[in-house]
């Protein structure tokens, strides 16, 4: 089970950019500026990957935090949510870079499309993904930039963003994906709530294909 995402209100990000990958999110060891100071077992660990997240962006060479990278902005300390350009998540397949989101506290990306593969391990992971009309994501950029204070709220009971002017912006998310986000549950935890139903298949199936069962362990 993980934390269930019912409604977030929370400090927005704006990235202004397209076709961002998943090597600019989570950068193979070899080409992220923290190379020098880690270690190959640090990739497994969680405060690893809070640093890795973006880091050819968020770190110099030396180390220290870039001022002029969004995130490490004061007015955009911590924030939960993502506003972000096209194609966001595209690139390999490698899910560190959900995990490196995770990390820093990123529980939601509002973005007009996201990299197929990626998308999937959002909602993987307990991440909300929301593609929203070009339009609109416009809008929610430009005020998380320019409203005093850029807190959104996303609720997805009632699948409604709400921006810092009032305006509200519907979105859809599959049935699936919103069901498992709301109660907190992944594909595991699917599948053993349906343990009875399966267990119950199983033994019609070989009560007919006797020859097909299982040899029982010490037969």
């Amino acid at each position: 089970m993980r934390r269930p995402f019912t409604a977030l209100a929370a400090t927005a990000a704006p990235l202004r950019w397209n076709d961002v990958n998943t090597d600019d999110i989570a950068p193979a060891f070899a080409s992220s500026p923290l190379a020098g100071r880690t270690d190959r077992r640090g990739q497994t660990d969680q405060e690893r990957y809070h640093e890795n997240a973006f880091a050819a962006y968020r770190w110099t060479d030396s180390g220290s935090l870039r001022s002029d990278f969004v995130l490490n902005q004061p007015r955009y300390e911590g924030a939960q949510i993502l506003v972000a350009g096209s194609n966001f998540g595209c690139g390999s397949s490698r899910e560190t870079a959900v995990w490196c989101l995770d990390a820093i506290g990123v529980r939601c990306i509002i973005a007009p499309s996201f990299g197929d593969i990626f998308y999937g391990n959002c909602f993987q992971n307990g991440l909300l993904a929301i593609t929203l009309a070009p339009a609109d994501v416009e809008e929610l950029m430009r005020q998380a930039e320019s409203a005093p204070v850029p807190t959104f709220t996303v609720d997805l009971r009632t699948s409604l963003i709400s921006a810092p002017d009032a305006q509200q912006f519907a979105f859809e998310v599959g049935d699936y994906h919103r069901e498992a986000l709301l109660n907190g549950i992944d594909e595991i935890d699917l599948t053993m709530s349906r343990l009875d139903a399966i267990q119950a298949y199983e033994t019609r199936y070989y009560r007919v294909r006797p020859w097909l069962a299982p040899i029982a362990s010490g037969t």
